[in-house]
């Protein structure tokens, strides 16, 4: 029998200020924050996973506890994070993300249906709203 994984727990993002980060993620997105060290990283709860947003020059540097021995990480440019998103909810998403004056980069419908909205953080990850039937999740 295969090994596979039940879910993903956690999506890391890279943000440049963790400032407006967490009035995007917090405000904006209405997530509830965990915890927030400053310099370094917030975290937020996302439904049933976790959603990192470090500072990616501070997560390439090797770990200083070495109680918490997490290998250095991080990346440069843009990631991307997809958020699950009722049907039903979509619209008022849309209108939401545009009362908060976020650009909305695309609406569409993929092949099966399933409609995404795109649109970015102020550190310029791309972010998605999905219905679930996207990836067949319904």
């Amino acid at each position: 029998m295969a090994l596979v994984p039940d879910g993903i727990l956690e999506t890391a993002l890279y943000v440049r200020d963790l400032d407006s980060a967490e009035r995007f993620y917090g405000g904006t997105l209405g997530l509830e924050k965990i915890v927030r060290v400053e310099g370094r990283h917030v975290f937020f709860r996302c439904g049933d996973g976790i959603l990192l947003l470090f500072i990616a020059s501070e997560t390439v540097r090797p770990p200083s506890n070495p109680a918490l021995p997490v290998p250095a990480h991080g990346m440069r440019g843009a990631g991307h994070a997809c958020f699950r998103v009722e049907s039903d909810k979509m619209e008022p998403w849309r209108q939401h993300l545009e009362e908060e004056g976020v650009g909305i980069e695309a609406d569409f419908r993929w092949p099966n249906g399933a409609r995404s909205i795109y649109f970015r953080d102020p550190a310029g990850n791309s972010l998605e709203i999905a219905e679930p039937k996207l990836w067949d999740l319904e």
